[in-house]
């Protein structure tokens, strides 16, 4: 067991010992000659008295010296020493969310016995749904991105300065879009790097990696050449980001094989924020979002032509956008990204930001079927994984004015789909949705334009209330919905009864 484990345990029974006492802090901390602030350390699990100290501590709170130094919880308690034993909590970045563990500490020992069934519900439930250590650590992530609106200055400053210092040497700042061979440069003159083109599509055990680097005195950088060159120049651009921000603790692969940590997956973000705001400079991508958005009618061939300006895959523009539009024209957005596998015949939410808090059934459990008039499932069902270079260089481009049905709230959509170069069967789509009000009119002028398909749409065909008739899209029938139904019809004559009995 860990030290910091065993000095929040033991602070976490000196508070609970102390409230179960009546004592203030204040009068506990007099009582045994110490001062408040060095009791306050104490019990948030930052420092850990000598023998003496803990003496006079027990005798004050009327404990023997043995329970409260044991690391020992009573059996009530049993799920929460394990909670706060378990590796993710051990690796939780309290830190990032200005919080640390004494905090939760705190939080927990105001109500422990309740705390501790709360956690082993917790537990129970990613047993259930077999959670693995990376999904918890992906979706603290995404929290951490989503509560700043995945914005980031350090990283803009990092790639402006970048531009500056280095590469302003390799004509950085003269070029709308960076070529691969001067990226490649930049890491072989400036870093040591080798770059390997050959070693990944020789090998077919590795060749589903985008690249991998072997670590060493002049790194070994191996890319696959089957890649798309706009996919290749991100590659390159985000290992820029790990070098020039010293990244150190890092995925070799990627994709990753393993997360070792939360640090691990901050930095491959960190690395990729700076890889993209290095391809798609904040100024020159604001003054073309400016226009775009300025337009009165809904026109694709601008967001095609940033592709070709910028040299970027769809995924990349709209991730771009994520990081821009909330923060420089204040509108909240979402980012959703779906594959669909032919062999599977299924449609999977590989990735998302909700920042528009939008109500998107996602997650291990979920065995739904989503609304088939999403504009990111239409996306896939309009093309097929037949010609890749075609689609690769002119993506599926749509749009979509999408209306829940029910709640009626109202969301424009636009995307692109295409399929995936390193998985032929597979086709993906990438989406970005903002709620429609008076912000978003004053900001993107053509969402009125009537152009624009509206489409009524549900979250998944178990929970729609919509026919077939109404609906030619529906691929399951309403089983949730119906049992809902079934339950209220239960619960309104279980109700008259007892009216009727009185």
């Amino acid at each position: 067991m860990s030290t910091n484990l065993v000095n929040i345990i033991f602070g976490m029974k000196v508070r609970q010992a102390r409230t179960e006492r009546g004592l203030t802090l204040s009068d506990f901390a007099t009582l045994c000659e110490l001062s408040p602030s060095y009791v306050t350390e104490i019990e948030k699990g930052r420092k850990y008295p000598r023998a003496d100290k803990i003496m006079k501590m027990a005798e004050v709170l009327g404990k023997e010296y043995d329970d409260l130094v044991s690391i020992k919880l009573a059996p009530s308690l049993t799920y929460l020493g394990s909670a706060l034993s378990s590796s993710v909590l051990q690796r939780f970045p309290f830190e990032e969310f200005g919080l640390e563990a004494g905090d939760l500490v705190t939080l927990l020992t105001r109500e422990p016995v309740k705390a501790s069934a709360l956690l082993h519900a917790v537990l129970e439930i990613g047993r259930r749904y077999d959670l693995q250590e990376e999904d918890v650590l992906r979706a603290i992530l995404r929290s951490y991105q989503e509560i700043h609106e995945n914005y980031f200055q350090e990283l803009e400053d990092a790639a402006l300065a970048f531009t500056a210092e280095v590469g302003v040497r390799y004509g950085l700042a003269d070029e709308p879009s960076l070529a691969i061979t001067t990226l490649e440069t930049i890491l072989e003159q400036e870093y040591r790097y080798q770059i390997d083109t050959t070693t990944i599509t020789a090998n077919s055990i590795l060749s589903r990696y985008r690249s991998a680097l072997l670590p060493g005195k002049r790194p070994r950088l191996l890319v696959n050449s089957a890649l798309h060159p706009r996919q290749i120049n991100f590659v390159l651009a985000r290992e820029l980001g790990y070098q020039y921000l010293q990244l150190k603790e890092r995925s070799l692969t990627s994709t990753p094989d393993q997360i070792n940590s939360f640090q691990q997956i901050l930095n491959d973000f960190k690395a990729a924020y700076f890889g993209g705001a290095l391809l798609m400079p904040r100024a020159s991508m604001l003054a073309d979002l400016q226009h775009f958005f300025n337009e009165r009618r809904w026109d694709p061939e601008l967001l095609l032509g940033m592709l070709e300006k910028y040299d970027i895959t769809p995924e990349m523009l709209l991730y771009r956008f994520s990081e821009l539009i909330p923060q420089f024209f204040g509108i909240k957005l979402h980012f959703l990204r779906f594959h669909y596998a032919a062999s599977s015949g299924r449609y999977q939410l590989i990735k998302q930001l909700n920042m528009n808090r939008l109500l998107v059934p996602s997650g291990i459990g979920l065995d739904e079927h989503y609304c088939r008039r999403w504009l990111s499932v239409r996306l896939l069902n309009d093309i097929t994984p037949v010609d890749h270079v075609k689609l690769f260089e002119t993506p599926h481009v749509g749009i979509q004015l999408s209306e829940f049905l029910g709640s009626q709230e109202r969301f424009l959509c636009i995307g692109f789909s295409r399929p995936l170069v390193l998985s032929p069967d597979v086709t993906s789509s990438v989406i970005v949705g903002f709620r429609v009000d008076n912000d978003l009119k004053n900001a993107i002028h053509f969402v009125d334009d009537p152009a624009i398909p509206h489409t009524i749409i549900n979250e998944t065909c178990e929970r729609c209330p919509l026919t077939a008739e109404q609906c030619q899209e529906r691929a399951a029938a309403p089983a949730i919905l119906l049992a809902n139904q079934a339950a209220t019809a239960r619960k309104l004559a279980l109700t008259e009864l007892q009216n009727r009995f009185r």
